[in-house]
């Protein structure tokens, strides 16, 4: 009987063995399915694909003013 540990490396994901991190995969597949989404449902989902997040630096053990970023390349 073979090892579980041996056939775990077998199985590698595809986007694993395309050098992609599960998180491209997973934006790849929801702007896919976003795009064949009819309307209104694909404006609705449109408006919910950006991201925000702030962003702190840490000096002296102190917070410093938190910047807002977002993933958009246009903003």
């Amino acid at each position: 009987m073979a090892s579980a540990a041996a056939g775990s490396s077998a199985a590698v994901p595809f986007w694993r063995a395309a050098g992609m991190t599960y998180i491209t995969y997973s934006n790849i597949c929801a702007s896919l399915v976003r795009s064949c989404l009819k309307e209104p449902y694909k404006s609705e989902a449109a408006s919910r694909e950006k991201v925000h997040f702030a962003i702190s630096k840490w000096a002296d053990g102190k917070p410093e003013k938190p910047t807002v970023r977002s993933d958009s390349p246009e903003e």
